[in-house]
């Protein structure tokens, strides 16, 4: 009997969403589900199959050297960063992972982080916290131009959210190409010269060994004081000293950030007591709907995986 080892971090009934359907589905394989990386690590010598996010394999506890068994790993985002980039990862098992389903809820929470720091909102709770009846005049989004820096799917969907609410979008990509709902497309080489125009910059670029710290003391210098930095791509790609740096200088006017480069971020980071930045627990691709999104793959995947074909098992990661 194949195992599957659910490995997720999640509150129990988001996770058991995952395994009741898979159980239901495939009778023919055992399920274990484990929230902790000391218990997945008893756990993975058993495992056909692994369920997990690549941020969760980063763990220096979970080292798939033991995965003597292993076949498949699918990812349940699109980031595989964490999994592919393990040293005891064997050549022959299968990589997946989830794509199409972030537009969405990435989309959302950029337009929320946008309002939240022109609009001032974390003061606004402060304020609550302190009962101080304090006011100011809000920034509007309409007007202002959005700099996308990372043109794939999430930025198709947010571009023309972002024109709804009467933004410029300019959109950054590997190539020049035209995209619905963008006003200009430039290569991300141009960055440096575009971004004295932009009131707000949102990284989306997937991380990889091209991106990593790709932006940093450059990129900030290069933006208005006024402007507003947005990450809800990878820790990695952005040098977190200088964005400090830039915060603390006054070189940019704020930032909302999704993802660090160590997670959870250490209660001892001097992100926490940064006023003018906005943490988020890296949340910007999760919804209430993601298992309902994502389940339909994680299932094709499996019914391919169990009869042997794998060649048309969906979001193959080549490597």
């Amino acid at each position: 009997m194949p195992r599957l080892l659910i490995l997720l971090t999640l509150p129990p009934d988001v996770t058991e969403q995952y395994r009741a359907r898979l159980a239901q589905k495939f009778p023919e394989i055992g399920i274990d589900v484990i929230a902790t990386a000391d218990k997945a690590a008893a756990a993975l010598p058993e495992a056909d199959i692994l369920l997990t996010f690549g941020q969760m394999m980063k763990n220096p506890k979970l080292d798939l050297a033991s995965a003597a068994k292993l076949k498949w790993v699918q990812a349940l985002g699109t980031g595989v960063d964490g999994i592919i980039d393990q040293p005891s990862l064997r050549p022959d098992v299968t990589i997946t992972n989830i794509r199409g389903i972030h537009g969405e809820p990435v989309s959302e929470a950029a337009i929320l982080s946008m309002l939240a720091l022109c609009r001032g909102f974390p003061n606004v709770v402060r304020n609550q916290d302190r009962q101080s009846w304090t006011r100011w005049p809000p920034q509007l989004l309409d007007g202002k131009t959005v700099g996308i820096f990372g043109i794939g799917l999430i930025a198709e969907a947010l571009a023309p959210r972002c024109k709804a609410l009467g933004m410029t979008v300019v959109g950054f990509g590997s190539t020049r190409r035209a995209v619905a709902g963008f006003d200009q497309m430039h290569l991300r080489s141009e960055f440096l010269g575009i971004a004295p125009t932009l009131d707000f910059f949102v990284l989306l670029v997937p991380y990889g060994p091209d991106t990593h710290r790709l932006i940093g003391a450059r990129e900030f210098a290069a933006m208005k004081k006024s402007a507003f930095f947005v990450n809800l791509a990878r820790g990695g790609i952005v040098d977190e000293e200088a964005l400090m740096a830039a915060l603390e200088s006054g070189e940019i006017a704020g930032a909302a950030i999704d993802v660090f480069q160590t997670e959870p971020l250490p209660p001892e980071h001097p992100l926490w007591k940064t006023q003018n930045v906005i943490i988020s627990p890296h949340m910007g691709g999760f919804c209430d709907v993601y298992a309902e999104r994502a389940l339909p793959t994680i299932e094709h995947n499996m019914a391919c995986f169990l009869r042997g074909d794998i060649d048309n098992m969906e979001n193959l990661v080549r490597r």
